[in-house]
């Protein structure tokens, strides 16, 4: 039966006005007192565009699949604690993250174990994850991505330690394999076992403002490795390698070759510490492995302790500079040079936008912005009065932090 013009109208209004009031997205709230008290049957019952709350509280062998296309996860309260107890889903992780875009924020990861030694807190196989205010710890990969190129992942505020103290596989605190992007800012790294901190696969990495130091108890390798290339723009970091590593690098890029058809190296305005005896390699790149149009870029970065840095390691280097062993505490939080240290307006000028520090780390996790000085120094912070647990310096200081001169123990560029 045709309809008349009248007909149309009043079916064209009641579509818009479909398309106007999409179906409303549900809140499901887990936790022991709700009506949802299992995390794997939220996991079940969400739909796209849902988010998830849930209640304090320890959760354990709950573990979930996340199959929608787009959900928000996160913790209400105190930080909820998914603790694995021997139970991974699909054998990978507590949870995996199949393909969407999801938000997770303010939950703990504790104690994932795989039968092939991998079990992660996350696995994150494909499309896009934010991660904020998480913790991981003790679990056999903190992190773990797939290798499907057109992934991103983004880490903020959060905290992955403690790996297991297993010689049977090498744990990663944060592993990235081959995907598109990779962004972690104001996070702390610590407490590494023979595999690394944090190692990225990614076309592009940006690593800033994290603190990577090993701590006393650590055993990590590299702290930081981009082992397939690809660009790494690493800014306003401290790295610091504890006194027990068994590998003395504590940057490494390219040691695979290259897999991507951009490779570059961005180090800008890092502290890098070695709290050992024994030198160490600040920074390692394998040239023989990589493109000649490989780009190398190391300005304006502070070492700590005995150690090379530029000498043998290509490309352009600036303003960067060396203290010698106990120069800095980080035991103490003390990373950050005397008002009047000799050191201020000691670099290279800043560096174009992109590798120009904004903002700097904040103890335990976080960043705060960057006040712009009016003399820059090397390293990751600016301010004299930053001490990571937030307390001032000693008044009187004197030493290095005071403006003693420096000891070219590394080896500093001009």
């Amino acid at each position: 039966m045709r309809c008349g013009p009248a007909r149309w109208c009043r079916a064209g209004l009641y579509g818009l006005a479909l398309l106007a009031c999409p179906l409303q997205a549900a809140v499901i709230t887990v936790g022991p007192q709700e009506s949802v008290r299992r995390i794997a049957d939220a996991a079940r019952l969400a739909k796209d565009g849902d988010t998830v709350l849930i209640q304090p509280g320890t959760y354990a062998g709950d573990v979930a699949v996340w199959r929608q296309k787009s959900l928000e996860i996160r913790g209400i309260g105190s930080r909820p604690v998914l603790d694995a107890r021997g139970t991974v889903a699909e054998g990978k992780a507590i949870w995996v993250f199949s393909d969407g875009d999801f938000k997770v924020s303010n939950i703990a990861f504790r104690g994932a174990r795989a039968a092939d030694y991998n079990g992660a807190g996350i696995r994150f196989e494909r499309g896009r994850l934010e991660v904020r205010d998480c913790l991981f710890e003790d679990n056999e990969m903190g992190l773990l991505t797939a290798n499907f190129e057109d992934a991103a992942l983004r880490v903020l505020d959060s905290e992955f330690r403690d790996a297991p103290r297993d010689t049977r596989s090498l744990h990663h605190l944060l592993y990235v394999g081959r995907i598109a992007h990779l962004s972690v800012e104001g996070s702390r790294f610590h407490g590494g076992y023979q595999g690394h901190l944090l190692k990225s696969r990614a076309r592009r990495s940006e690593i800033r403002y994290n603190l990577l130091i090993d701590g006393k108890d650590g055993r990590a390798s590299y702290e930081l490795e981009f082992p397939e290339g690809g660009v790494a723009v690493v800014v306003g970091n401290v790295i610091g390698q504890g006194a027990d590593s068994a590998n003395p690098t504590v940057l490494a890029y390219g040691a695979e070759g290259s897999h991507w058809p951009e490779n570059r190296l961005l180090l800008t305005h890092n502290t890098l510490i070695s709290e050992g005896w024994r030198p160490a390699l600040f920074a390692r790149t394998w040239g023989d492995r990589l493109p000649a149009d490989t780009r190398f870029v190391v300005r304006n970065n502070l070492t700590v302790g005995l150690g090379l840095f530029t000498l043998g390691l290509p490309g352009w280097h600036q303003g960067n500079h060396a203290l010698p062993p106990g120069a800095l505490d980080p035991a103490q939080g003390d990373l950050t040079l005397a008002e009047d240290s000799l050191l201020r307006g000691r670099v290279s000028p800043p560096p174009e936008a992109g590798l120009r520090p904004t903002a700097e780390f904040r103890f335990p996790v976080g960043t705060v912005p960057l006040v712009v000085p009016t003399r820059w120094v090397p390293g990751a912070f600016q301010r004299p009065a930053t001490m990571l647990p937030g307390r001032p310096a000693a008044p009187g200081a004197t030493g290095w932090r005071a403006g003693l001169p420096v000891a070219l123990t590394g080896v500093a560029s001009p």
